[in-house]
C-alpha cells in the first residue's frame, strides 16, 4: 500500500483552481503545460504520487518535480519551463552560413539529378560533406535542424515562385500607347472617332487561342438522377480528335466578335480574319487593331495583304510578354468558363461548329469590354 506523502497540501484560491482545471483540459495549450496542470489537479484532490504517475502514464520523478516546484514557487510558476543551463549551441554562425549557401544553390550543381532541394536531401548532403568542408558541428543535422536554419533567413528552396522577365525595352511606351487607345474609346462615342483625314475609325482587339482540344467520349454521359446522383456522370477516359485555334477580333465599341476556327494558326488564317474584318466594317473606314507580336501578324504574306489595302488597317502592338493588356483575353476567359467548359464532341468539325455557335450567342447579346485602370497614364498626363 502506498505510503502517505509528507509534503504539505497545495493552497489555491477558487479562481486559481478554475484556471488550473481549464489548462488541464485544454486542447490548444502546450503539451508540457497541460501535463503539469493535470499532475497538480490530481494532487489537489488528494491522489498520491504513484497513482498520479500511473493515471497520467508518466514517472514519479516528474510528479515530484512538478509538485515541489508548485509548493516552492506557486502553481503559475510550476506550469512554466524553468530556465535552462545556458549551454551554447554547437552550431556556429559560420556553419549556418554554409547551409544557407547550399540552400541558395541547386542540387544539380552538386552532382545530383534533382532540380530543387528538399529538406531531407539537403540534410543528407550536409551530413555527408560537413566534415570535409570544415563544419563538423553539422554531422548530426536532420530535417528539423535544416528547417530552423532556413526559417531564420525565411528561405524556401523547395518552392518555385514564377515571374516574367521584362524583355521589351519599350514596354512602358507601348503599354501607354495601348492604354491611351482604351481611354480614347471610353471617353469618345464611336461616331466621334475619326482619322486625321476625317474617316471613321473602328478599334478591335485581336488575338488567338491555340490548342483547344477536341475531346470525344468513350462512353455516354449519365444524366443526374434526383435523390441519387446530383451531377452528370462521365467516364474518365476520352478520345483525342485534334486541336483547333480560335482567331477572334473583339470590337471595343459594341462588343461584336469576328472569329474564325481553324486547324492551324498561320499567316493565311490571320489574313482570312483580316478579310472578314474588311468585309464587316464600312468600306472607307480605318480599322485600328490591337494585337501582339506573333510572327503571323508581321509576316511577308501579311504585309503584302496589308499593302493591298492602303490606309485600311492600323496596328497598335502590345509589348512583348504584355498580352494581358489585350482586351480580347477577357473574351477567351469568358469562352473557357462558359461553352468550352467540359465540352465533349463527336468530331473536330462538331467542335468548330459549337464554338462558332457560342460566338453567335455572344453576338446576340454583346457586352462592351472596358479597361478601367488608367493609373499608368497619370505620369504621362502630368508631363
Amino acid at each position: 500500500m502506498p505510503t502517505k506523502s509528507k509534503r504539505l497540501p497545495l493552497t489555491v484560491g477558487d479562481e486559481e483552481r478554475e484556471s488550473l482545471i481549464k489548462i488541464a483540459q485544454s486542447r490548444t495549450a502546450p503539451y508540457r503545460k497541460v501535463r503539469r496542470a493535470q499532475i497538480l489537479e490530481q494532487y489537489l484532490i488528494g491522489s498520491n504520487f504513484t497513482d498520479i504517475a500511473a493515471e497520467l502514464k508518466t514517472t514519479r520523478r516528474l510528479v515530484y518535480q512538478c509538485v515541489d516546484r508548485a509548493l516552492q514557487m506557486g502553481i503559475e510558476r510550476a506550469l512554466e519551463d524553468m530556465p535552462h543551463t545556458g549551454r551554447s549551441s554547437r552550431i556556429q554562425p559560420e556553419d549556418k552560413a554554409w547551409v544557407i549557401h547550399l540552400a541558395c544553390g541547386k542540387p544539380k550543381d552538386f552532382g545530383y539529378a534533382a532540380e530543387l532541394w528538399t529538406r531531407q536531401s539537403l540534410a543528407q548532403h550536409i551530413r555527408k560533406h560537413c566534415v570535409n568542408e570544415g563544419h563538423p558541428a553539422l554531422s548530426k543535422a536532420v530535417k528539423a535542424t535544416v528547417q530552423r536554419i532556413l526559417n531564420e533567413q525565411e528561405l524556401q528552396p523547395h518552392k518555385v515562385r514564377y515571374y516574367l522577365e521584362r524583355r521589351d525595352p519599350e514596354f512602358e511606351s507601348k503599354m501607354k500607347e495601348v492604354l491611351l487607345v482604351y481611354r480614347e474609346i471610353a471617353t469618345t462615342p464611336v461616331e466621334g472617332l475619326k482619322t486625321t483625314t476625317g474617316e471613321s475609325l473602328y478599334t478591335v482587339s485581336v488575338d488567338e487561342k491555340p490548342g483547344v482540344q477536341a475531346l470525344g467520349l468513350t462512353a455516354p454521359d449519365l444524366p443526374p438522377v434526383a435523390g441519387k446522383h446530383a451531377a452528370h456522370g462521365r467516364d474518365y477516359e476520352y478520345r483525342r480528335l485534334g486541336t483547333v485555334s480560335i482567331l477572334a477580333a473583339l470590337d471595343l465599341h459594341d462588343g461584336h466578335i469576328t472569329a474564325r476556327v481553324e486547324r492551324r494558326h498561320r499567316s493565311r488564317e490571320f489574313i482570312q480574319l483580316l478579310q472578314d474584318l474588311d468585309a464587316y466594317y464600312p468600306e472607307k473606314a480605318m480599322i485600328r487593331i490591337i494585337l501582339d507580336n506573333h510572327s503571323a501578324h508581321i509576316s511577308k504574306e501579311t504585309r503584302n495583304y496589308l499593302a493591298s489595302k492602303p490606309n485600311r488597317f492600323c496596328y497598335v502592338h502590345t509589348p512583348k510578354h504584355g498580352s494581358w493588356l489585350n482586351m480580347v483575353e477577357t473574351l477567351f476567359s469568358k469562352m473557357a468558363h462558359t461553352f468550352l467548359r467540359h465540352i465533349r464532341v463527336e468530331s473536330w468539325n462538331e467542335l468548330r461548329e459549337r464554338i462558332l455557335k457560342g460566338i453567335e450567342e455572344i453576338n446576340a447579346a454583346p457586352v462592351v469590354h472596358r479597361w478601367k485602370n488608367f493609373d499608368a497614364l497619370e505620369p504621362l498626363d502630368s508631363a
